[in-house]
């Protein structure tokens, strides 16, 4: 999600109506798929949810998975759940560590937490600062040998801090590594100065996670990225990258970079190499995250138009807008195929656009699922890279929830829901939807694939 500062229903351009609001006759004439304060849904129903409680009271964020144990982001901490059954997670632990977004990555007995908010110190009794010149904002080691008991063991500051986190291990094994993502710079601030065309890499060695340091800062776009006619400091301008997704297997990674979608080469783990760069200065306003379908021969990339906070899904806004476009890999190439947005209209009131998502393990097809905010879960079919379908959705109408869900992962037979204000939950598909997806991962990082 964009800062609020930034991220306003007014900076969605191209609607399909001239005005950057909806007019009093345009919202009078939508009407909701799913009414205010009633839930529609097609082969995928809600199981059960864990309410957001205790210390960790702000929004939540992200998801990932060892084992039986399942760790969500909140923007003060995160929580340990456990999966042993499957259908009614069990709240284990929580910790509190403020930070927003407390984006989570798991590599082994390794959690990696970004903090992209300026914090007095790397501490977790640390304070919002507004300094410009002494703050602390970067990455937050953790030991999850126990995942009941998760100890911090390191901090690691990088420029702009981490909006979000992707790990990458070493080829020996030895050692991870992480990509961090952060973008728009501030030369009032002494660690995020113009130009910030680049990305921060971090070792952690599996022996001593104390050692983690930053080993190198390649720059990804020497010739500048997309500028907006909004200006360099547009939220649709690239300076940075939102998330970078990598798939080890194949030594490649996927950045969504504000302006610019881009293919990485990541064999030198510590040096990665953009080898494919994409522009839609027509349909995208924000690359905002990316998939690679289980191949390795495709890529989805999503559009946060609005920041994560505008109304894009009312019908206002054309449906090539606001969600994902679907590009196939030719020779180390991104070619565009095409878009997918929800086909539900929403009301004005209700925050819609594409968002965190993954594959649902099933060999010989291509199928994601993925959140939308207040548009709710939607699953959807791109093994024609030119026909994307839903399958199956879960849709609360207006009031039922704040923000709507953060990610919407496939984990062992259950999707997993973060939902920004109601907590933890969990959801199951129709068999005829997943009776052949592997149903025996031992962990799931959806921005550090593994093959299936």
């Amino acid at each position: 999600m964009a800062p609020a500062s930034t991220a306003t229903p007014g900076d969605g351009s191209g609607r399909a109506s001239t005005s950057t609001t909806l007019s009093a006759d345009a919202e009078a004439a939508v009407t909701a798929d799913v009414p205010p304060g009633e839930v529609g849904h097609y082969r995928l129903s809600r199981k059960s949810t864990v309410a957001r409680n205790g210390a960790l009271t702000d929004v939540g964020s992200d998801i990932a998975f060892k084992g039986k144990y399942a760790f969500v982001g909140n923007y003060d901490g995160f929580t340990v759940f456990d999966l042993s059954t499957p259908s009614a997670p069990r709240q284990v632990t929580q910790v509190y560590c403020p930070g927003s977004q407390n984006d989570v990555s798991i590599y082994g007995n390794i959690l990696v937490t970004s903090t992209d908010s300026r914090r007095t110190n790397s501490s977790c009794s640390s304070e919002a600062s507004t300094s410009g010149t002494s703050y602390w904002e970067g990455i937050r080691v953790w030991n999850i040998s126990d995942p009941t008991h998760p100890r911090y063991s390191k901090a690691v500051a990088t420029q702009c801090g981490s909006h979000t986190n992707s790990l990458a291990p070493s080829k020996d094994g030895l050692s991870v590594f992480v990509y961090v993502s952060s973008y728009f710079p501030n030369d009032s601030l002494a660690n995020c100065k113009r130009p910030h065309d680049k990305i921060s890499v971090v070792k952690i060695p599996k022996s001593d996670l104390t050692a983690a340091r930053v080993v190198s800062k390649p720059i990804l776009f020497p010739n500048g990225g997309y500028t907006s006619p909004d200006g360099v400091d547009s939220y649709k301008s690239t300076s940075g990258c939102h998330d970078i997704t990598t798939y080890a297997k194949f030594d490649l990674a996927a950045g969504a970079c504000m302006g610019d979608g881009i293919l990485m080469d990541i064999s030198n783990r510590a040096n990665p190499t953009v080898i494919s760069r994409v522009r839609d200065t027509t349909n995208f306003a924000f690359w905002h995250s990316a998939t690679f379908n289980n191949a390795g021969t495709k890529v989805v990339f999503t559009d946060e138009l609005g920041g994560g906070l505008a109304a894009t899904c009312t019908g206002d806004f054309r449906p090539e807008q606001g969600g994902n476009g679907i590009y196939n890999i030719v020779d180390r190439t991104l070619k565009f195929k095409s878009y997918y947005k929800i086909p539900r209209i929403n009301t004005a009131d209700e925050n819609c656009v594409a968002h965190n998502g993954s594959l649902v393990p099933i060999p010989g097809k291509d199928i994601m699922v993925q959140s939308w905010y207040q548009g709710g879960i939607s699953a959807f079919n791109f093994s024609d890279s030119n026909n994307p379908k839903e399958i199956a959705w879960y849709d609360r109408g207006a009031g039922l929830s704040d923000l709507g869900t953060w990610s919407s992962y496939y984990y062992n037979g259950y999707v997993y829901s973060s939902d920004t204000s109601r907590g933890f939950e969990t959801f199951r598909f129709d068999s005829t939807i997943d009776s052949t997806a592997r149903k025996n991962l031992t962990a799931l990082n959806p921005q550090s694939q593994q093959q299936y």
